[in-house]
């Protein structure tokens, strides 16, 4: 299989999908022990919101980022299509 070529958007909206990773798990964590917070549960909430969105956007231009449901698949089935985990 050919290496396929990734423009350098690909690697910033990882990253930012990385980013708003972190900020999901920090924030759950902390709810975690503070369950009242409700400040830090709307932070949570936007920040879920902001990662389907981005979540999104990459399906669109690159293909599924997760399987087992969690992403839709274009027709034909367009996993293969998809960069590869050590392509990223």
């Amino acid at each position: 299989m050919a290496q396929k070529q990734l423009p350098k958007e690909f690697y910033k909206s990882m990253e930012e999908l990385q980013a708003v990773d972190f900020v999901i798990l920090e924030l759950t964590l902390y709810l975690d022990t503070h369950p009242n917070d409700e400040q830090a549960i709307q932070q949570f909430n936007h920040m879920t919101q902001v990662k389907q969105h981005l979540m999104y956007q990459v399906e669109q231009y690159y293909g599924p980022l997760q399987q087992f449901g969690n992403s839709y698949s274009g027709s034909p089935w367009n996993w293969k299509d998809a960069p590869w985990p050590w392509q990223i």
